[in-house]
This record gives C-alpha cells, sequence and structure tokens, in this order.
C-alpha cells in the first residue's frame, strides 16, 4: 500500500461596485452530481446543494469545462474556508485609469490560510484514500507550504514529517519558534533539518525519497507531497478555484448592469500572483481559460527562471492531460522575472512596498511570495502606464504572513522612520 501512496503522490509531478464582495454562492465543492451547482462559462461549478461538513470528506465532480482533462481526482476534502472574498485594492501610487482588485485566498483559514490549502484538499483525499498513515514534505525553513500541510495533516489525524532547508549556521541548532515554525512545532511536525547545500546536491526529489525510505523501513506508510504541493493532483486547487474567479467575476458584471451571457466579456482582463512552485499559476492559467474568462495571466516568479516556470508547468499539464494534446503553458500565461536578490530574500525596495500597502489599504502581503509579485506588477505599471491603461487587474493574495515576522529586522527600521507614531501615551493630571 504505501508504494500505491508514493506513486500517486508523485505522479503528474515534473517537477463601479467598491464594495467588497463575499459572494452569495454555495461553496464549490464536491458533488454526487452535476445537478445543483451553479451555472457557469462552459457548463456548471463543481459543487453539491450541501457542502461537505468541515474536516469531512466527500466525492467530487469538477466543472463541466473540465472535460477535457483526463486526471480528475475522485474525492475532495473540506478544508479551506470558501469562497474567499474579492474586493477593490487602492494601491499606492497606481494611476488613475489602472483598477486593481484583490482575491483574498490569505483568508482561507487561519492556521491554514493561503493558497496551499486549496491543493491539500484534493492531495490528502488520496492519501486517506490510499491508506496512508503520515505524510512528507519539503520546502524552506519558513515555508508556507510546510505549515499548511503538517496542520491540515494533523486535523486528520496523520502525523507529519517536515524536511526545512536552513543554513549552515542554523542547522545544528534549535529553529526557533518565529513565524511558520510556530505553528509547525505547536501542532507536533516532526522536523529533519538539510542546509541549503545538501538540498542543492541531493534536490528536493531525493530527500523525500530517502525520509520515505527511512518510514517504509520503520513500518509507515507515508504519502509524499511534492515542493508546493505542486503535482497535477495539486494542480486542481486551482482549477476548480478558476470556477470560483469567474463566477465572483459574473456577479460584478451583473452588479454594474452588464451582460453575463457566456460571450460576454471577463469583469477582470488580467489575472496576476506569485509564482513560486508553479501548481498556483498552471491550475488558474489552464482553468480561467477553459471556464472562458480570456484574461491575461501574469505569474511573477519568485524563484528560478521564466523559461523553468514554464517547461515545469508543461509538465503538469502533460500529467493533468495524461500525455496528450493540450495547451501550452507558454500561450496560457506570461511569466515575469521577481525573484529579486532570491527566494525568501527580500530588498529593502520590497519590504518597503509591503509596508506602504499595509499602510494604505490593510492588507498585509507576505516578503517571500505576494510582496515580492506586488512590487513587480507595481513597477511594471508604474514604468509603462499606457501598456496597463483602462485595465482590471486581479491579484491573487496567497497568504504567508507569517513569514513576514521572519523579516523584523529589515522592517522595524522601516516602520520607525516612515510609520506611524510609537509614543507615551500623556496621562491627565
Amino acid at each position: 500500500m504505501d508504494a500505491r501512496c508514493r506513486a500517486f503522490s508523485r505522479t503528474h509531478a515534473c517537477t463601479p461596485a467598491r464594495h467588497a464582495i463575499r459572494l452569495g454562492l454555495a461553496r464549490p465543492r464536491l458533488s454526487t452530481g452535476r445537478g445543483g451547482g451553479h451555472a457557469g462559462r462552459g457548463g456548471s461549478v463543481g459543487s453539491m446543494a450541501a457542502a461537505a461538513p468541515f474536516l469531512e470528506v466527500g466525492e467530487y465532480m469538477p466543472p463541466a469545462w473540465a472535460s477535457g482533462i483526463k486526471m480528475v481526482p475522485k474525492r475532495r476534502y473540506n478544508l479551506a474556508q470558501l469562497p474567499t472574498p474579492v474586493h477593490r485594492w487602492h494601491l499606492p501610487g497606481l494611476p488613475p485609469d489602472v483598477e486593481v482588485w484583490v482575491k483574498r485566498d490569505d483568508m482561507t483559514g487561519m492556521q491554514l490560510s493561503g493558497n496551499k490549502v486549496r491543493k491539500l484538499e484534493f492531495l490528502l483525499a488520496e492519501a486517506k484514500e490510499r491508506g496512508c498513515d503520515c505524510v512528507v514534505t519539503i520546502g524552506g525553513i519558513q515555508s508556507n507550504h510546510c505549515r499548511a500541510t503538517a496542520v491540515a495533516a494533523r486535523y486528520l489525524g496523520l502525523p507529519c514529517h517536515l524536511i526545512l532547508r536552513m543554513s549552515r549556521a542554523e542547522v545544528n541548532s534549535d529553529p526557533g519558534l518565529v513565524g511558520n515554525l510556530l505553528l509547525d512545532r505547536m501542532v507536533g511536525a516532526t522536523i529533519h533539518k538539510v542546509t541549503k547545500e545538501e538540498y542543492m546536491e541531493t534536490g528536493s526529489p531525493g530527500l523525500l525519497d530517502q525520509m520515505e525510505a527511512a518510514l517504509r523501513v520503520a513500518g509507515s506508510k507515508p504519502f509524499v507531497v511534492p515542493v508546493g504541493g505542486s503535482n497535477a493532483l495539486g494542480t486542481w486547487g486551482y482549477l476548480q478555484a478558476s470556477e470560483e474567479i469567474a463566477a465572483q467575476g459574473r456577479q460584478l458584471v451583473a452588479s454594474t448592469g452588464g451582460s453575463t451571457s457566456a460571450d460576454a466579456p471577463c469583469f477582470f482582463t488580467d489575472v496576476a500572483m506569485a509564482c513560486g512552485s508553479g501548481g498556483t499559476a498552471a491550475g488558474l492559467a489552464l482553468g480561467l481559460k477553459l471556464a472562458g474568462c480570456h484574461a491575461r495571466v501574469h505569474a511573477y516568479g519568485v524563484c528560478d527562471t521564466p523559461s523553468y516556470f514554464y517547461s515545469f508547468c508543461d509538465g503538469l499539464l502533460d500529467g493533468l492531460y495524461e500525455g496528450g494534446d493540450h495547451p501550452r503553458a507558454e500561450d496560457l500565461m506570461r511569466v515575469v522575472q521577481a525573484r529579486g536578490m532570491g527566494y525568501a530574500l527580500s530588498t529593502n525596495d520590497e519590504i518597503a512596498t509591503a509596508q506602504e500597502v499595509a499602510a494604505a489599504t490593510g492588507v498585509v502581503l507576505d516578503p517571500v511570495y505576494s510582496g515580492k509579485a506586488v512590487n513587480a506588477l507595481l513597477t511594471e505599471i508604474r514604468a509603462d502606464p499606457a501598456a496597463w491603461s483602462g485595465r482590471r487587474v486581479l491579484f491573487v493574495h496567497t497568504g504567508g504572513l507569517l513569514g513576514m515576522y521572519d523579516k523584523c529586522d529589515q522592517l522595524l527600521p522601516m516602520l520607525q522612520a516612515n510609520g506611524a507614531a510609537v509614543q507615551r501615551m500623556k496621562l491627565f493630571a
């Protein structure tokens, strides 16, 4: 049984509406049939009249527009709080003829916040279906994905093993409780530390292989989740999210008196997000196209190169279509280099953007993903405002607030210089 767990977890993984809206839609969820869903471009939403209770699993029926995809999950856990809200986002320094809206996937939950939860709904349903008794995954020391996996696994009664990458100076000492590490350890995840050099030399697949083998020798049946939950199965998290975005766009069109017919233009002209492991970008780019929302998709890469992401996302699409014909990643989205100094390394400009956005709008970005992506998006818009004139951009906030705790030393001087006053209160005599 443990071999089957491993096989499935690896398969396909090449490696003027101005108010906030939380749409009055049934949660796009599990289904026992095609009836009962909300009509959408190309078909019905994958949903059922009554959503599965929180932390329970049920059968999954995909949207009808996804009928050409060959690899389709059968079951899905209810882990995320959906649908997440969409609202207008008045970013500082934005040209007056450019609108930005934000999709709040940082609000998919509390401990389980962020984009990874959508992927884990499908991945962990398969782990349970296969009879696996623990979960293994890998990431950086402040990995949002690892934290979400640890919490979700514990919710479902599965022990979790996290392989965390850190510097040589940190690897032989206690990693502490900063940011995501606090939740990792509070929920009882076993942490296995490796250096960045060991990670580069062995690679994440090799390290996962070693951990899986050790756990099997010890009698466990581990389910291996790749970096970021980004394999073909995990990509379904944002294929399904595409239907949620399309439905919210239709409601916004209706609120302004526009047509919601299948051939009407989408409310959003562009959709943007951070891209770290590729699954979110691939799922949204393909899903939005199939759902009939032909927005330009911009994936701001926070690591690696655009050519790497095109190739990796093509691998995910190969897995979804089981080797058959499918759209190419480069035809579905535009990948923009936004890594700055490197993965999880923040420039002062990136941190300053996060501080300015929070002070102006109340929305807090993370330093590793959305912070870099918003900084790059604003840089592009300000550099060539004519290219973005008249555009209505939806930015998908993928969460990661806890990672900002790791940047306190860099953030504090900026807040002291530019933030609101912190002062002693003067009391009446």
